[in-house]
Order: structure tokens, then sequence, then C-alpha cells
């Protein structure tokens, strides 16, 4: 060990995290900044690039301050972030040409249809991305800035432009310009990138009209790229370990291996099963991504990714709209003054429902209200709801891959409900796992780059740091959950 600590920067879609991480696993500090959303027009959402890198390495800097650290104190440092934004800069003055075009911007979607609608170039999409077309990803993205900012289009057939996704623009700064680095998971999101063969596809480079010059170098998520060469932060220290969130969160959870799975409870959830090195084609609905790997595996991993559209939004919806709860853990004591619904099922399809059904059109409903249906009724409803999403996901994934899930590892925000994850925990018949450190994306980046320079010896050491699981046994009789479930997909058909 070079260092006492690896440090992680941890970028999302709304602040910018930098976290000390110990040889425990343990978070010995973390400061947070929020930066600005930008929404030019109604669908569209932009970030300023030069804003993201003013608020992460503001927080790493501020951070270092406060604990009175030099470069000889940090081992290394990792990093996660928000999957397929896109920016697009000068190579040589290192200016971006215009503002971040984020996951959410929905700009795209009529290109999308335009050039991906026919079943042939849809399918051939899927065959070598794994993913199914759509302006989430960051193809779309490219062309349309190459397209719409002024000079773009000539600057970027003359070599002169670079694209990234956050983590490449992270690592082109904090390396003071040398390397235009991605790793193989953030590359599995642009929709260019062929997971099969781990290199970046002429075909839909030439389909979307984009220069190959401006694509990055791919790594390993546990690889060298670079050491820090930017102003008022240490110098010299290593960038060991990249990894887009979803897939960090994975590793976080220490699912190294096929059949191992991790459900994030965010304002949705995002369902990822491990599956080894088989690139599983989804028959449900699913997408097939890229799984971040230990230093030293040899070959490419993956998993499948499936994602609830509201979750933890569901609960927002209780305290922000309807009002009968004021803050979210309020719920697990409403959820246990009952024995249950009363029948009352909740169907949170507020922006659609998304997988295994993919209805884009339908909304939100509640079912089974009578007379004596109250707030615990509801917010048992809400609860139960999350469960039911998860469990549509965690079918169509057994299904895809043929592998029983002996066990799901879950974080995010509504992981700390022990109603939740009782219920979930009921209704999967498997056991639930939560670690004592639900921060798992921050702790993902914190391990690829230390098992990459040492800082900790292998995954099994890994693996030993999480003897403090909390675990979640099911205990409900299989004929009532059997009841429940019939419950909540007749529900869900009525709201198709």
């Amino acid at each position: 060990m070079s260092g006492k600590y690896v440090i992680t920067l941890d970028q999302g879609t709304t602040s910018s995290r930098a976290v000390l991480v110990d040889h425990n696993g343990d978070f010995a500090g973390s400061v947070q900044r929020e930066f600005g959303q930008i929404y030019p027009q109604p669908g569209w959402v932009e970030h300023n690039p030069q804003e993201i890198i003013f608020s992460q390495l503001g927080s790493l800097t501020e951070l270092i301050t406060e604990r009175g650290l030099k470069a000889a104190d940090i081992d290394s440092i990792g990093i996660t972030n928000q999957r397929e934004t896109t920016i697009v800069w000068d190579r040589e003055t290192g200016r971006p040409i215009a503002n971040a075009i984020v996951w959410q911007c929905r700009r795209t979607a009529q290109m999308v249809e335009e050039l991906c609608g026919a079943p042939e170039v849809s399918q051939r999409i899927a065959q070598i991305t794994g993913l199914h077309p759509d302006a989430y990803f960051s193809a779309s993205k490219i062309k349309w800035l190459l397209d719409n900012v002024e000079g773009a289009r000539k600057l970027a057939d003359e070599g002169k432009l670079l694209f990234g996704t956050v983590d490449c623009w992270l690592i082109w700064n904090l390396t003071g310009g040398k390397v235009h680095a991605t790793d193989v998971t953030n590359a599995s999101r642009t929709m260019l990138y062929d997971i099969h063969k781990g290199t970046w596809d002429e075909w839909l480079l030439d389909l979307f009209d984009i220069p190959a010059s401006m694509m990055p170098d791919v790594r390993p998520s546990a690889a060298q790229y670079g050491v820090t060469d930017y102003p008022n932060i240490p110098q010299g220290v290593p960038i060991c370990g990249v990894a887009g969130d979803q897939q960090s969160a994975l590793f976080g959870q220490c699912c190294f291996e096929e059949g191992q799975a991790k459900n994030t409870y965010g304002t949705g959830c995002f369902l990822l099963m491990h599956t080894g090195e088989n690139a599983i084609s989804s028959k449900n609905n699913l997408v097939t991504t890229i799984a971040a790997s230990a230093p030293g595996v040899g070959h490419t991993e993956y998993a499948l990714e499936g994602s609830v559209f509201v979750a933890g939004a569901l609960v927002q919806w209780l305290r922000d709209e309807l009002g009968i709860i004021q803050n979210a853990s309020e719920t697990q004591y409403l959820a246990e003054s009952i024995d249950d619904t009363g029948g009352v099922y909740i169907v949170p399809a507020f922006t659609g429902l998304g997988a295994p059904y993919w209805k884009p059109e339908a909304r939100g409903a509640i079912y089974g209200l009578t007379r004596g249906s109250g707030r615990a009724e509801l917010a048992r409803a809400a609860l139960e709801a999350l469960a039911y999403q998860v469990y549509d996901l965690a079918s169509a994934m057994q299904a895809d891959a043929g592998v029983e899930l002996s066990q799901l590892n879950v974080d995010g925000g509504a992981s700390a409900n022990d109603f939740l994850l009782q219920f979930q925990s009921d209704v999967l018949r498997t056991q639930i796992r939560r670690p004592a450190n639900v921060e798992t994306t921050a702790l993902g980046a914190a391990f690829l780059a230390g098992l990459t320079s040492g800082f900790w010896k292998d995954v099994d050491e890994l693996k030993a740091l999480r003897a403090s699981d909390e675990v979640f046994e099911p205990k409900m009789e299989q004929a009532r959950v059997g009841e429940l479930l019939g419950g909540w997909k007749e529900a869900v058909k009525r709201t198709m």
C-alpha cells in the first residue's frame, strides 16, 4: 500500500462527491457539491461540463484540505459516473463545444426513430451493443452536437474534436489533457461499442456519421488511467478504477460471480444480474451490458440490466403531492401498523411502465379503494408496489439467464426500510442482503482502484469486509404470496 486511503470521485446527475475510503472499506470523509440543471426546452436536459469539473474537483480539494492530506496519503483514485451523458470538446483547447447532453434528454428521439426504426437495423444494433435503440444512449447525442453546433462537423472531420462520457471528461482534465480514455462499462452504454469484440463498431459510427478519431481508448474498469496533473490537487496520484454508476454498485456489492444480483432503490430501481462470460440476449426487454471486472480476469464479463421508472419517486409523491406523510421513514411505521392493504394496489406508471412491459403510454392507477382505505393502506401499497416491480424484473432476468436468483443485494435510499426488504424477500422467495454501507456505487469504484494498485490483495479480501450484512429471509406463506402476486398482475393488466 502506498497510501492510507483510496479516493472515489462519484460524479452523479445532480451533484459531485469526493469520498475517502479506508482499508476496512469504511468512509473516512465525504464532500458533496450540487451543480445546475439546464432545461432549454421541454424534454431537453443539459449540464455545463465546466461546472461538472469545478464541482467535482472542488469537492476533492475541499476533502483534501479538510483532512490535511498529501499525495503520499492517497493510494489511488477511482471514478464512477452518471452514464450516457455526452460531452464533445476541442482536442487543442480542451474547451467543450456546447453543454453536455444528459442521459435524460429526449431531443434525439425522432432521430433515433428515423435512423434505427427499421426492424433489421434495430435488431443489428441489439446484437452488436446489447441495447435497444433509444435517445437515452450517447450515439444520437454526439450526432446531434455535430449537426447542430456551428463548425462542429468540420472540426470533427479534421480530427480536432473528442467525445467522452463524464468519466472520460474527468480523466482528460485530471491528467492535464494527456489521457483520452474510458472504461468498458461506460463504452457499453454509448450504443457505438461492440460488446462482443471489444471495439468501437465501424457500421454504427457510419450510421450516426461520427468520425472514429473522436472516440476514446477503451480500457478495463480496473486499469491504469494515468496520474493527476491538475492545479491545486496532489500531483502524480494514479487513477486506477473507472465504472459507470450501476456497474460500480454491482462491483461494490461484491457481485463478482454469475447469478449474483443487486438492486438499487433510488428514484427508480436498477436491477443488475452478473451473467459471467455469457452476454445473454434478453427475450424480456432487458438490456445486456458489460460488468466491471477485477484485475487479471482475462475475459469480458457481462450483466443483464432492467429498470423500474418509479420507485423512491412514488414515496416522494405520497409526501409532496398527496401530503399523507412528512418523510419517507414514516412509511415503515404506517405499513407495519396494519396487517395488509385491504386489497389496495398502486401501479406507479407515472411515466409509463418500464421493463418487462414497456408500455410508455400507461399511466398510474390505484385499485381496490374502499371507504376504509386510509393513509396506512396507501403507504403500505406504495412500498409493496416497489417490491412487486422488482419481482417482475427479477422474474424476467431469471427467465433470460436460466439462473435462479440465490440472493439479492440491495442499496439506495429506500433500502433503509425494513418493511420493504422483508416484503421483497417474501415475494421473491429469496434472501435479501443489505450491507452496513449502502453507498455501494462509491465503494465499487474504490474497490476497482484499490485492487489495481494493490491496496487490497484480491476479491476475497473485499468479500471479508462485508461481514456485517443484515439479512432478510422469506417468512410469508407461499399461498399468501401467490394471492398477492395474482392481485398485482391483475392491477398491471388493467393499467395496460
